[in-house]
């Protein structure tokens, strides 16, 4: 296999190939993962995000024709979570401190109890869809981190699909995706110890994707995985995995993991999980293929 490692969306990214990737496709690669941050990352000032963040009376905003299929993923797990995945929980996000500047120092209580009193946001409620456009009335602060990243390797993965692969591993940092007929062994990493796996995925041509409480943590308990009906980290469980058809899909679902039951999401989606609770208890579907060490 050849290997096409660069820096993306703040963490290492790595994309093996069955054969040498020329260099046409690798600029075409960091070209599409330019645009990506230049569209969806509320770090950069210049970004469309940032846009509609800073528009004190909202507005109209036109994202890339391929953005209705996030909108639409986004749709889905908002609704069977009964709102607890929700784009708009950037603003959340900054009162703890991940904010666009990492400054990790959550804004005082007097604060944040002034901001929560105006009233939360809401996906279904505050952002009116028209095809890639997205009209909102206020300033609204987007954050497309349950999802995202997964639909970029959906992307990345697009790419090699038209140069020609059939065999790949595009991996974004732990969210994979996988096309061949050959088995990859990939290890569950313990949360809260990266030298630990906890079991073992068989991956083949599909998606997995994990998130865990210990990825993006700071100060008294507080990390990224917030519940966007509260604004507040959630507690009981620390990480799960998911395999899907495609990498948004499975990172989509792993975020809901941490609020919501997997029959209850398997109503809606198609997919197989892990699940760890803060306690070491660990709930896998009959469908996992792999193997979780007891």
């Amino acid at each position: 296999m050849f290997r096409f490692t660069f820096e993306a969306t703040g963490t290492r990214w790595e994309i093996e190939t069955s054969g040498p990737l020329e260099p046409q496709w690798q600029e075409r690669i960091l070209e599409r993962i330019e645009e990506f941050s230049a569209t969806y990352s509320r770090f950069r000032p210049d970004s469309l995000v940032s846009q509609i963040a800073d528009a004190p009376e909202g507005g109209r905003f036109d994202f890339p024709d391929d953005a209705p299929a996030l909108f639409d993923l986004y749709d889905r797990l908002h609704a069977v979570t009964g709102g607890a995945v929700d784009p708009l929980v950037g603003r959340d996000l900054e009162l703890l401190g991940y904010d666009r500047v990492y400054s990790l120092t959550p804004v005082p209580d007097r604060v944040q109890a002034e901001a929560r009193a105006q009233g939360g946001v809401n996906w279904s409620k505050d952002v009116l869809r028209d095809g890639p456009s997205l009209v909102t009335r206020r300033p609204l602060v987007i954050d497309v981190g349950a999802a995202g990243k997964g639909y970029l390797v959906d992307l990345l993965a697009g790419i090699l699909e038209d140069a020609g692969f059939t065999e790949f591993v595009v991996d974004g940092s732990g969210d994979l995706r996988h096309a061949g007929e050959s088995v990859l062994p990939v290890g569950l990493e313990h949360p809260f110890d990266p030298g630990m796996v906890v079991g073992v995925a068989n991956l083949r041509g599909r998606a997995l994707c994990a998130s865990a409480v210990n990825r993006r943590a700071w100060g008294d308990r507080l990390h990224h995985v917030l519940d966007a009906r509260t604004g507040v980290p959630v507690r009981d469980v620390v990480a799960t995995w998911v395999m899907a058809d495609d990498a948004a899909t499975a990172d989509g679902l792993a975020t809901a993991l941490f609020f919501t039951g997997a029959e209850t999401l398997a109503r809606v989606f198609d997919f197989s999980c892990v699940r760890l609770f803060r306690d070491g208890q660990a709930e896998v579907s009959q469908n996992f293929g792999g193997e979780v060490f007891t």
